[in-house]
């Protein structure tokens, strides 16, 4: 088999739970049930997936939450070729800093997305690795909730991650914050809808999802 030739030098860090129900999408359980919110975290998992596959710019690792043992992701790995790792942390942002640190000690950036935002394209995860390439020290795709689906990086800061209001509306603004303070230059791309609270169920590419 020929390996894959890839356009970027970087990699691209998927973060996923087990699609478990009653431990995903809980703000969505209401109006979902707890199985129907867990079957539309694997769709979106699967669709994020896919897209940052597809695109075949880089490496591709799967982030697993609590481990990789789930059989959603044993078939990711098989369908896709992605590797998959633990997540390590106490929180989102020590398991976020660890992962981090952890593809920047073997490659030249690394672009971190969750699995929540059906509108992130492979447009942007070019985008994100152009910016990166170009020189840029971060990449911010900001949500329109306050947080942000996508964190881009050529050097890893603790400061980026620690004490962060995690499932805020502050987190976008103090991670802007630190940035500035790290004095790095940041690109940050147009801001994109995730998939969090009821109201979001109502966005197009959730309800075509709903309806697969």
């Amino acid at each position: 088999m020929t390996p894959q030739t890839f356009s970027h030098d970087g990699v691209i860090l998927v973060f996923a739970k087990a699609p478990v129900a009653g431990e995903v999408k809980t703000r969505l359980i209401p109006v979902l049930g707890a199985q129907g919110a867990a079957r539309l975290h694997e769709q979106l998992a699967r669709r994020c997936i896919t897209e940052a596959s597809a695109a075949a710019l880089c490496p591709v690792q799967l982030w697993c939450a609590p481990d990789t043992a789930h059989p959603f992701f044993v078939q990711c790995q098989k369908e896709f070729g992605v590797s998959l790792h633990t997540q390590q942390g106490a929180d989102l942002g020590a398991r976020m800093a660890h992962a981090l640190s952890t593809a920047l000690s073997r490659v030249s950036c690394a672009v971190i997305i969750g699995t929540d935002c059906p509108d992130l394209t492979a447009h942007d995860l070019r985008a994100a690795l152009d910016a990166l390439r170009q020189g840029y020290d971060a990449v911010l795709g900001p949500a329109e909730d306050g947080g942000y689906v996508l964190l881009g990086l050529r050097r890893a800061a603790l400061e980026l991650f620690e004490n962060i209001p995690w499932g805020t509306r502050q987190v976008l603004d103090v991670t802007r914050a630190r940035l500035k303070r790290l004095q790095w230059r940041c690109h940050e791309l147009p801001a994109r809808r995730d998939v969090d609270r009821p109201q979001d169920l109502e966005h197009p590419p959730v309800q075509n999802l709903l309806r697969s």
